[in-house]
């Protein structure tokens, strides 16, 4: 089963794809910027998660930063520059972002 991550993240991704994606940012981001987003990311996350448009605008900045590294894979930096889209979008819109 599929974790949907609102705000235009395209399709449904497994929990271990978005370990992986856990994997790949935890080498590319400082490490308080990896404390940030880790509770998304290190394997533990348990649905439905709400994320507050504050913090989602926090996590989509740290999300499209790591994206864009040279320390970052660019097939992972596509996925977290989609997910940190998404976490933009919805603070932008001053809504939260859910995942379920």
């Amino acid at each position: 089963m599929g974790i949907s991550i609102s705000h235009g993240v395209q399709n449904t991704r497994s929990a271990t794809t978005i370990a992986n994606l856990g994997k790949h940012l935890a080498h590319a981001l400082s490490s308080s910027d990896w404390r940030e987003v880790s509770p998304l990311f290190d394997g533990t996350v348990r649905t439905p998660v709400t994320v507050l448009p504050a913090d989602a605008g926090h996590i989509g900045a740290i999300l499209n930063s790591a994206a864009s590294r040279r320390a970052m894979d660019p097939e992972w930096g596509q996925l977290a520059a989609e997910f940190g889209n998404a976490a933009m979008r919805a603070a932008r819109a001053g809504q939260n972002c859910e995942w379920d």
